[in-house]
């Protein structure tokens, strides 16, 4: 195990631990660390997604300041601009960004099979044209594992596909094939300062669930992603699935629940042991003129809020709430100022993460279900 230093007390700790802190006895909440070469992260935590190595609309100085501890990476798109190779020149993705906190990069595994609309999958890979040029290419888990290793991400993850939900026979078939290509990934890895997750996929059913988490289990990865929801499938079924996994995954690892970012989703995965969040759902809302607002959003296009003199949320304490009203970031989104997107995107994160602090918080002081409960009855049942 790779052994780093807390530059904060000088104690010499093992890279990739994940240390639990506090638990909720009526749910799966927990509350814990998990250390990296490049910093701490505290658990429950969402993850910013900076897609081409930036969080659209914000600078790496604003995410610190807003309290982020881990931004996630594209290697399917740093792969094909400005390609790894470059990226590695440069001194590695925390150079290259700017960012020198923890860093996630996925496989490039979802963006193969999601943007490419010509694509052959066999045995050993997945032969795919560039969304970009029509140019082809081909991703194994050797070469996927190689591109994350050149980029240089604290976590990267395991090559697999992430099949459509409720087709049981494919999700089935699916998992013989990406099964061993997790075990790939695992051989293929040289780098002792990255952890290399693992992803449970099996669709909407739960035994495929149960099944995927198992094999990976014997393969001992130091975290395990939880793919292929949010991807169309209810609610229901997504925190059914959630609910299998809880009962299978190892308590001394870390979650990852991939692509998911609405409220009320999040307060419903920490509550079944989900450790750490990603999506570019508040970045793109931001870019579409709407506004995370507990219960829901706003979508500030609307006339209705042009002589509007209210902060976007008047309990807000992020930038914008504190010195912006409706009426003006309405303006700046029908103008189509660049402003409005840089302004929206820092309160849309900001009301995630200020989120998982309260979370965590209520974790660690007793009261989770409590404060889970009461933020729930805001949101619509399902």
């Amino acid at each position: 195990m790779t052994i780093g230093h807390d530059q904060g007390q000088g104690i010499i700790i093992p890279m990739f631990e994940f240390e639990l802190e506090s638990s909720d006895p009526q749910s799966g909440a927990r509350a814990g660390y998990f250390y990296t070469p490049h910093g701490l992260i505290p658990t429950p935590t969402f993850a910013p997604v900076g897609t081409q190595a930036t969080v659209k609309a914000l600078t790496p100085r604003d995410l610190h300041e807003l309290g982020a501890h881990l931004i996630l990476s594209n290697t399917y798109h740093l792969f094909l601009r400005p390609g790894e190779d470059l990226v590695s020149e440069m001194g590695g993705l925390h150079n290259f960004m700017g960012w020198q906190g923890p860093l996630l990069t996925d496989s490039g595994g979802f963006q193969v099979f999601s943007l490419s609309n010509t694509r052959k999958i066999d045995q050993d890979g997945v032969t795919f044209r560039s969304h970009h040029d029509g140019s082809s290419h081909r991703f194994t888990p050797e070469i996927s594992i190689a591109i994350q290793e050149s980029l240089g991400a604290d976590v990267i993850m395991a090559f697999d596909e992430c099949p459509p939900p409720d087709d049981y026979q494919y999700v089935k078939d699916s998992l013989s094939r990406t099964h061993p290509w997790a075990e790939r990934c695992l051989q293929a890895q040289t780098r002792t300062d990255q952890a290399l997750f693992g992803i449970v996929q099996g669709g909407i059913f739960p035994d495929l669930r149960e099944e995927s988490a198992r094999y990976l289990m014997t393969l001992n990865f130091p975290g395990y992603g939880i793919g292929g929801l949010s991807v169309g499938e209810s609610k229901a079924d997504m925190y059914a699935m959630l609910d299998v996994l809880n009962d299978v995954l190892p308590r001394d690892k870390p979650r990852y629940l991939m692509g998911v970012g609405a409220a009320e989703d999040i307060i419903n995965g920490v509550m079944r042991s989900i450790d750490i969040f990603d999506c570019v759902l508040p970045t793109r809302l931001a870019r579409h003129g709407a506004a995370m607002v507990p219960g829901g959003r706003l979508n500030l296009n609307n006339a209705s809020f042009s002589r509007d003199p209210k902060p976007v949320d008047q309990n807000c304490t992020c930038y914008t709430c504190q010195n912006f009203s409706r009426a003006y970031l309405r303006h700046l989104v029908k103008a189509k100022e660049i402003l409005g997107h840089m302004l929206l995107t820092a309160h849309n994160i900001h009301f995630l993460l200020a989120l998982m602090r309260q979370l965590r918080q209520a974790i660690i002081d007793g009261n989770f279900t409590g404060l889970a409960q009461q933020l729930l009855r805001h949101y619509p049942t399902l």
